[in-house]
């Protein structure tokens, strides 16, 4: 019987090195020169057992463990000035690979998580936007409402009126009827000549109607350009 032995697949030497430290439960900086040379080429020998191909790269690792790891086992003279410790570059190399393999490991699981996520062209909404709050000749509910503002300022209704008025109940409805009649006669009229009557329920009552004509499309608002007065008409296409 056949007995097989799978080797982990590793992305490189520094792979393989840390797979190794982890193997021996140690911490990186804590490594042994001479243990972590012998494991890491018993683990190549077991490659060449098993006729596996061996990458350049592994080799050229292995060279330079054994070459630090005879810098660590030479004697030192004593009027020798110390060397640097031969680990520190490999501890270096190491650290900056795993903080490397964390990352991309972060950035995996972003992929798949992406990968989970589904998305859709940008439709479009034109055709459901409110057709009524923009008029077809650029007078918007704002324009309108800007325009209602300077009159109330112009004719400070807030200031008590002096003129006695009889009291008067007037709805929507009835003020959109009185519109259409004066449409019918002068066909056009400056939006500020409807609000003849200076009180605040009569003007209340006049921009209500004006709404729900303009949302209705019985009527039709103009401006020549900016700040010029705004004029209310019969909707054209209207029978």
């Amino acid at each position: 019987m056949e007995y097989r032995i799978t080797l982990p697949e590793f992305d490189g030497p520094l792979d393989l090195l840390l797979h190794l430290i982890k193997q021996s439960d140690i911490n990186i900086c804590d490594i042994s020169i001479v243990d972590i040379t012998k494991q890491y080429l018993d683990y190549i020998e077991r490659m060449e057992e098993m006729n596996l191909d061996i990458a350049s790269e592994y080799l050229v690792m292995a060279a330079e463990l054994v070459e630090m790891k005879s810098r660590v086992l030479l004697p030192v003279e004593e009027e020798e000035e110390e060397e640097e410790d031969p680990r520190e570059e490999l501890i270096h190399r190491l650290l900056e690979y795993q903080a490397y393999k964390e990352s991309t490991s972060i950035f995996k699981e972003l992929e798949q998580e992406r990968k989970e996520v589904f998305t859709k062209e940008p439709s479009d909404l034109l055709e459901f936007s409110d057709t009524n709050t923009k008029q077809d000749y650029g007078i918007s509910l704002e324009d309108l409402l800007a325009a209602f503002q300077k009159f109330l300022d112009s004719k400070e209704f807030q200031k008590p009126l002096h003129t006695k008025v009889a009291n008067q109940e007037y709805s929507v409805g009835r003020r959109c009827l009185e519109i259409r009649d004066i449409l019918r006669k002068k066909k056009r009229i400056s939006f500020e000549d409807l609000f003849e009557i200076p009180t605040r329920e009569y003007v209340v009552v006049t921009l209500l109607a004006i709404l729900s004509m303009s949302k209705k499309q019985e009527i039709q608002i103009e401006q020549t350009k900016n700040f010029d007065n705004i004029i209310i008409e019969e909707k054209r296409d209207n029978a």
